[in-house]
Protein backbone atom coordinates (compact mmCIF):
# COMPACT_ATOMS: atom_id res chain seq x y z
CA UNK A 1 0.00 0.00 0.00
CA UNK A 2 1.32 3.44 -0.93
CA UNK A 3 -1.47 5.68 0.38
CA UNK A 4 -4.47 4.79 2.49
CA UNK A 5 -6.33 4.65 5.77
CA UNK A 6 -5.87 2.37 8.76
CA UNK A 7 -8.42 1.80 11.49
CA UNK A 8 -10.35 -1.03 13.08
CA UNK A 9 -13.63 -0.77 11.12
CA UNK A 10 -13.66 1.09 7.82
CA UNK A 11 -16.86 -0.04 6.12
CA UNK A 12 -18.39 3.40 6.71
CA UNK A 13 -15.46 5.36 5.26
CA UNK A 14 -15.63 7.85 2.36
CA UNK A 15 -11.91 8.56 2.51
CA UNK A 16 -11.05 6.62 -0.66
CA UNK A 17 -13.52 8.65 -2.74
CA UNK A 18 -12.35 11.92 -1.22
CA UNK A 19 -8.61 11.36 -1.62
CA UNK A 20 -8.96 10.12 -5.17
CA UNK A 21 -10.86 13.33 -5.99
CA UNK A 22 -8.09 15.37 -4.36
CA UNK A 23 -5.08 13.86 -6.15
CA UNK A 24 -3.98 11.30 -8.74
CA UNK A 25 -3.07 8.42 -6.45
CA UNK A 26 -4.77 5.21 -5.39
CA UNK A 27 -5.97 5.34 -1.79
CA UNK A 28 -6.62 2.04 -0.04
CA UNK A 29 -8.71 1.21 3.01
CA UNK A 30 -6.79 -1.10 5.34
CA UNK A 31 -8.80 -2.35 8.34
CA UNK A 32 -6.53 -3.71 11.07
CA UNK A 33 -7.32 -5.78 14.13
CA UNK A 34 -5.53 -5.03 17.39
CA UNK A 35 -3.19 -7.92 16.60
CA UNK A 36 -2.49 -6.78 13.03
CA UNK A 37 -1.89 -3.14 13.94
CA UNK A 38 1.64 -3.43 15.48
CA UNK A 39 2.81 -5.68 12.64
CA UNK A 40 1.65 -3.13 10.07
CA UNK A 41 3.32 -0.23 11.85
CA UNK A 42 6.61 -2.07 12.32
CA UNK A 43 6.79 -2.94 8.61
CA UNK A 44 6.43 0.72 7.54
CA UNK A 45 5.39 -0.42 4.07
CA UNK A 46 3.63 2.76 2.94
CA UNK A 47 4.37 6.24 1.65
CA UNK A 48 1.69 8.03 3.68
CA UNK A 49 -1.43 7.02 5.59
CA UNK A 50 -4.30 8.41 7.57
CA UNK A 51 -5.26 6.93 10.93
CA UNK A 52 -8.73 6.63 12.43
CA UNK A 53 -10.50 5.00 15.42
CA UNK A 54 -9.06 3.49 17.57
CA UNK A 55 -5.38 4.04 16.67
CA UNK A 56 -4.84 7.83 16.70
CA UNK A 57 -2.94 7.67 19.98
CA UNK A 58 -1.64 4.11 19.59
CA UNK A 59 0.47 5.03 16.54
CA UNK A 60 2.62 7.54 18.41
CA UNK A 61 5.21 5.08 19.84
CA UNK A 62 5.96 3.88 16.29
CA UNK A 63 6.79 7.36 14.98
CA UNK A 64 10.20 9.01 14.69
CA UNK A 65 8.86 12.55 14.81
CA UNK A 66 5.72 14.52 15.63
CA UNK A 67 5.03 17.95 14.26
CA UNK A 68 4.23 20.68 16.77
CA UNK A 69 0.48 20.39 16.28
CA UNK A 70 0.35 16.61 16.74
CA UNK A 71 2.64 16.77 19.78
CA UNK A 72 0.47 19.41 21.46
CA UNK A 73 -2.74 17.47 20.77
CA UNK A 74 -1.32 14.05 21.66
CA UNK A 75 -2.96 12.29 18.72
CA UNK A 76 -2.03 11.61 15.09
CA UNK A 77 -4.27 11.12 12.07
CA UNK A 78 -1.67 11.55 9.29
CA UNK A 79 1.68 9.76 8.93
CA UNK A 80 4.22 10.40 6.18
CA UNK A 81 7.14 8.07 5.50
CA UNK A 82 10.12 10.34 4.77
CA UNK A 83 12.92 8.02 3.61
CA UNK A 84 12.12 5.49 6.31
CA UNK A 85 11.37 8.02 9.05
CA UNK A 86 7.73 8.20 10.11
CA UNK A 87 6.49 11.75 10.75
CA UNK A 88 3.15 12.27 12.48
CA UNK A 89 0.74 15.14 11.86
CA UNK A 90 -2.77 16.02 13.03
CA UNK A 91 -5.11 17.50 10.43
CA UNK A 92 -8.22 16.89 12.56
CA UNK A 93 -7.49 20.24 14.25
CA UNK A 94 -7.74 22.17 10.97
CA UNK A 95 -10.63 20.00 9.82
CA UNK A 96 -12.74 20.66 12.92
CA UNK A 97 -11.88 24.37 12.82
CA UNK A 98 -13.12 24.41 9.21
CA UNK A 99 -16.33 22.57 10.20
CA UNK A 100 -17.10 25.16 12.88
CA UNK A 101 -16.25 28.08 10.63
CA UNK A 102 -18.40 26.76 7.79
CA UNK A 103 -21.34 26.27 10.18
CA UNK A 104 -20.95 29.77 11.62
CA UNK A 105 -20.28 28.45 15.13
CA UNK A 106 -17.70 29.87 17.53
CA UNK A 107 -16.93 28.70 21.06
CA UNK A 108 -15.59 32.02 22.37
CA UNK A 109 -16.90 32.71 25.87
CA UNK A 110 -19.14 29.63 25.89
CA UNK A 111 -19.47 26.49 28.00
CA UNK A 112 -18.89 23.42 25.84
CA UNK A 113 -19.43 19.71 26.44
CA UNK A 114 -17.21 17.30 24.51
CA UNK A 115 -18.53 13.74 24.43
CA UNK A 116 -15.73 11.19 24.33
CA UNK A 117 -12.07 11.16 25.30
CA UNK A 118 -10.45 9.34 22.36
CA UNK A 119 -8.09 10.57 19.68
CA UNK A 120 -10.67 12.72 17.88
CA UNK A 121 -11.55 14.57 21.08
CA UNK A 122 -7.97 15.80 21.54
CA UNK A 123 -8.09 17.90 18.37
CA UNK A 124 -11.57 19.18 19.18
CA UNK A 125 -10.47 20.27 22.65
CA UNK A 126 -7.49 22.10 21.16
CA UNK A 127 -9.71 24.02 18.71
CA UNK A 128 -12.22 24.98 21.40
CA UNK A 129 -9.48 26.28 23.67
CA UNK A 130 -7.87 28.17 20.81
CA UNK A 131 -11.22 29.86 20.15
CA UNK A 132 -11.45 30.97 23.79
CA UNK A 133 -14.23 28.77 25.17
CA UNK A 134 -15.11 29.85 28.71
CA UNK A 135 -15.22 26.25 29.94
CA UNK A 136 -14.70 22.91 28.21
CA UNK A 137 -15.92 19.74 29.93
CA UNK A 138 -15.06 16.24 28.73
CA UNK A 139 -17.72 13.56 29.17
CA UNK A 140 -17.11 9.82 29.22
CA UNK A 141 -18.78 6.64 30.39
CA UNK A 142 -16.20 6.11 33.13
CA UNK A 143 -15.59 9.70 34.19
CA UNK A 144 -11.84 9.03 34.43
CA UNK A 145 -8.95 11.42 33.79
CA UNK A 146 -10.83 14.60 34.60
CA UNK A 147 -13.96 13.78 32.60
CA UNK A 148 -17.47 13.72 34.05
CA UNK A 149 -19.90 10.85 33.54
CA UNK A 150 -22.98 11.19 31.36
CA UNK A 151 -25.13 11.16 34.49
CA UNK A 152 -23.11 14.02 36.00
CA UNK A 153 -23.25 15.84 32.68
CA UNK A 154 -27.06 15.76 32.58
CA UNK A 155 -27.35 16.75 36.24
CA UNK A 156 -24.75 19.53 36.45
CA UNK A 157 -24.11 20.93 32.98
CA UNK A 158 -27.50 21.57 31.41
CA UNK A 159 -26.46 25.16 30.75
CA UNK A 160 -23.87 24.20 28.12
CA UNK A 161 -24.13 26.34 24.98
CA UNK A 162 -22.38 23.87 22.65
CA UNK A 163 -22.16 20.08 22.59
CA UNK A 164 -19.64 18.18 20.45
CA UNK A 165 -19.81 14.42 19.91
CA UNK A 166 -16.45 12.78 19.22
CA UNK A 167 -17.58 9.22 20.04
CA UNK A 168 -18.56 6.65 17.38
CA UNK A 169 -22.02 6.25 18.95
CA UNK A 170 -24.58 6.74 16.19
CA UNK A 171 -22.18 5.91 13.37
CA UNK A 172 -23.18 3.53 10.59
CA UNK A 173 -24.37 0.79 10.91
CA UNK A 174 -25.68 1.49 14.46
CA UNK A 175 -27.57 4.58 13.29
CA UNK A 176 -30.35 4.32 15.88
CA UNK A 177 -27.96 4.98 18.77
CA UNK A 178 -27.26 8.36 20.34
CA UNK A 179 -24.67 9.23 23.00
CA UNK A 180 -26.88 11.75 24.81
CA UNK A 181 -30.51 12.81 25.26
CA UNK A 182 -30.49 16.53 24.47
CA UNK A 183 -33.86 17.28 26.04
CA UNK A 184 -32.45 18.57 29.38
CA UNK A 185 -30.03 20.96 27.64
CA UNK A 186 -32.46 23.78 26.98
CA UNK A 187 -29.71 26.40 26.75
CA UNK A 188 -27.79 24.59 24.01
CA UNK A 189 -27.39 26.56 20.79
CA UNK A 190 -25.68 23.99 18.58
CA UNK A 191 -24.62 20.35 18.44
CA UNK A 192 -21.64 19.28 16.33
CA UNK A 193 -21.21 15.58 15.61
CA UNK A 194 -17.93 14.55 13.99
CA UNK A 195 -19.67 11.45 12.61
CA UNK A 196 -20.18 11.79 8.84
CA UNK A 197 -21.99 8.53 8.04
CA UNK A 198 -24.98 8.81 8.28
CA UNK A 199 -25.29 12.36 7.00
CA UNK A 200 -27.79 13.06 9.78
CA UNK A 201 -27.22 11.30 13.09
CA UNK A 202 -29.88 10.65 15.69
CA UNK A 203 -28.12 13.24 17.87
CA UNK A 204 -28.19 16.04 15.27
CA UNK A 205 -31.75 15.16 14.27
CA UNK A 206 -32.85 15.60 17.88
CA UNK A 207 -30.91 18.86 18.07
CA UNK A 208 -32.82 20.26 15.10
CA UNK A 209 -36.14 19.02 16.49
CA UNK A 210 -35.40 20.98 19.68
CA UNK A 211 -34.57 24.17 17.75
CA UNK A 212 -30.78 23.84 18.01
CA UNK A 213 -28.34 23.90 15.12
CA UNK A 214 -27.18 20.39 14.25
CA UNK A 215 -24.08 19.75 12.15
CA UNK A 216 -22.48 16.45 11.13
CA UNK A 217 -18.86 15.90 10.16
CA UNK A 218 -18.66 15.44 6.40
CA UNK A 219 -17.09 18.87 5.83
CA UNK A 220 -14.57 18.11 8.59
CA UNK A 221 -13.71 14.81 6.91
CA UNK A 222 -13.10 16.45 3.55
CA UNK A 223 -11.15 19.34 5.06
CA UNK A 224 -8.83 17.13 7.09
CA UNK A 225 -8.29 14.93 4.02
CA UNK A 226 -7.32 17.99 1.96
CA UNK A 227 -4.79 19.06 4.59
CA UNK A 228 -3.50 15.47 4.85
CA UNK A 229 -3.08 15.28 1.08
CA UNK A 230 -0.91 18.40 1.25
CA UNK A 231 1.38 16.58 3.69
CA UNK A 232 1.35 13.43 1.54
CA UNK A 233 2.49 15.26 -1.58
CA UNK A 234 4.32 18.24 -0.05
CA UNK A 235 2.12 20.63 -2.00
CA UNK A 236 -0.67 23.18 -1.51
CA UNK A 237 -4.21 22.58 -2.74
CA UNK A 238 -6.92 25.24 -3.17
CA UNK A 239 -9.41 25.56 -0.31
CA UNK A 240 -12.36 25.65 -2.72
CA UNK A 241 -11.87 21.91 -3.21
CA UNK A 242 -13.39 21.35 0.25
CA UNK A 243 -16.98 22.56 -0.37
CA UNK A 244 -16.98 21.15 -3.91
CA UNK A 245 -15.96 17.63 -2.86
CA UNK A 246 -18.21 17.78 0.23
CA UNK A 247 -21.20 18.48 -2.01
CA UNK A 248 -20.21 15.76 -4.48
CA UNK A 249 -20.02 13.17 -1.67
CA UNK A 250 -23.25 14.38 -0.07
CA UNK A 251 -25.11 14.22 -3.38
CA UNK A 252 -23.91 10.67 -3.97
CA UNK A 253 -25.16 9.41 -0.60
Amino acid sequence: MEYGLIGEKLGHSYSKQIHEKLAAYTYDLCPLTREEFPVFMERRAFRAINVTIPYKKDVIPYLDELDENAAAIGAVNTIVNRDGRLVGHNTDFSGFAYMMREAGINAAGKKVLVLGTGGASAAVLAVLRRQGAARVISVSRTGKDGAVTYEECAALHRDAALIVNTTPVGMYPAVDASPLDLAPFSGCEAVLDVIYNPGETKLTAQAKALGMKGVTGLSMLVAQAKYACEFFLETTLPDDLIPRITEEIRTAL
